[in-house]
């Protein structure tokens, strides 16, 4: 189904309200989804936190991995999410921020028409009577706002990490029921290569406040036995 979204405004919106469901169905055939630097700690204490490869361009991005197969999300239950915490990239739903096609440098609060989330006759209000946003979607967009700002941090951040070369591709092997499931295209951290930089290399990156997040990333690796538990624990 296409994704039917439009420019956040009173005329289109202004009878729209927003229900708050606690199972998030809209990413249960999502594999990995977006995480930003300042989620590994929480995210990476429930979730692997891995980072892959556009074969297009090139460039890496760090995501939490939800499931074994391309279409899996172990933490996307029938009824509710099967964990303590749910990624931003996920809350924001059904909104997004966009540069807008008028002025790029000014951005637009994007919402997803078509959402489970959407409709005219339960849950927070968008907009007031007068056409003014309500407070809930005055707190929306600056929550936005802080994502975007630290989408550009993160950015930063996967960058250096591809300059010192310390992305590494590691295939994962894991036992479920017995049966032997290989995890590909996934990259992390060598730890071998961030322990034999340069002493500048790596001062530098404990100046930026980069190895916290390294850390946390290493660590959240060893919840990929969590992801297995998921997988066979019935609900």
């Amino acid at each position: 189904m296409t994704t039917a979204i439009k420019a956040l405004n009173y005329t289109d919106h202004g009878k729209v309200k927003l229900l708050t469901k606690a199972n998030h169905p809209h990413v249960k055939d999502q594999q990995v989804i977006p995480v930003i630097v300042h989620e590994f700690a929480l995210a990476g204490a429930e979730m692997p936190i891995v980072f892959v490869k556009n074969t297009e361009t090139g460039e890496f991005q760090p995501v939490a991995l939800m499931g074994f197969k391309s279409d899996e999300n172990v933490f996307c239950g029938q009824k509710k999410w099967r964990g303590s915490y749910v990624p931003a990239a996920i809350m924001h739903h059904p909104f997004a921020l966009m540069p807008s096609r008028d002025d790029e440098t000014q951005l637009q609060v994007i919402l997803m028409e078509n959402s489970h989330l959407v409709n005219e006759v339960e849950g927070d209000d968008l907009f007031d009577d007068a056409g003014n946003e309500t407070e809930y979607m005055q707190k929306r967009k600056e929550i936005l706002g802080r994502y975007y700002e630290n989408m550009h941090l993160t950015r930063g951040f996967v960058n250096t990490l591809a300059k010192l070369e310390l992305l590494s591709e590691q295939v994962f092997t894991i036992d479920l029921d017995g049966k032997k499931t290989n995890l590909n295209g996934l990259y992390i951290v060598a730890e071998k290569k961030l322990n034999s930089l340069s002493k500048q290399d790596f001062l530098a990156l404990r100046k930026k406040g980069y190895l916290a997040p390294i850390y946390n990333h290493l660590s959240s690796v060893h919840q990929l036995n969590n992801l297995a538990r998921l997988k066979t624990q019935p609900e």
